[in-house]
């Protein structure tokens, strides 16, 4: 081995590893689901513009004081897991346990108002087949199949928590769930100004 080669390879070795290479893993995954949802969401806003007779037609139907309370308690499951991520931050195993299951509570009503609120424009006639019941339908159910995936997410979390998996030292993957249901609850609260208050 040449001398220049001899020194580029302890230039190499000298390196320090790149941190928190998961964490730039899940901001990755989250750029590219905000390409899918502002896709979404610009589409639908096209339909808005493109048909706002029956936009308005469309919107008679909506529940929006349901969905108003539906969107307070995602919000407020955001509120439980930065708590959960504080608390198993300082070690406070109970705490972490007891925030990740009122997380768990709070996504699971959250699921079951966007089912009634679904079934309820069933029954008045808004289907899939609609001008806005098609855009409506897949922006909506495309984020309510997110919502699922991070309740599953925080069952994981839940069930290696309970067996103290996680503590001060390692936490990282109560703070990667936490990214994600963060963006999950900004996403909605866009769909919501969006969709029912605009």
């Amino acid at each position: 081995m040449s001398e220049a080669e001899v020194r580029a390879t302890a230039k190499r070795t000298n390196l320090a590893p790149m941190e928190n290479k998961e964490k730039l893993a899940v901001w990755f995954f989250l750029g590219g689901e905000i390409i899918l949802f502002g896709t979404l969401i610009l589409t639908y806003i096209l339909f808005r513009i493109t048909y706002p007779d029956q936009y308005a037609n469309f919107r008679a139907n909506l529940n929006i004081p349901l969905i108003g309370a539906n969107t307070f308690v995602l919000i407020m499951s955001s509120y439980f897991v930065v708590r959960a991520l504080q608390a198993i931050k300082q070690d406070r195993q109970n705490a972490f346990l007891l925030n990740l299951m009122i997380v768990l509570l709070l996504g699971s009503i959250f699921i079951g108002g966007q089912a009634y609120e679904w079934s309820q424009l069933f029954g008045q006639g808004v289907k899939l087949d609609n001008t806005f019941g098609s855009p409506f339908f897949i922006v909506t159910g495309i984020h309510g199949t997110h919502v699922l995936i991070g309740l599953a997410w925080v069952s994981i979390v839940l069930l290696f928590g309970a067996g103290r998996a996680y503590n001060s030292k390692d936490y990282r993957a109560m703070e990667f769930l936490g990214l994600y249901w963060h963006f999950v609850d900004i996403v909605w609260i866009v769909l919501f100004s969006v969709i029912y208050l605009l």
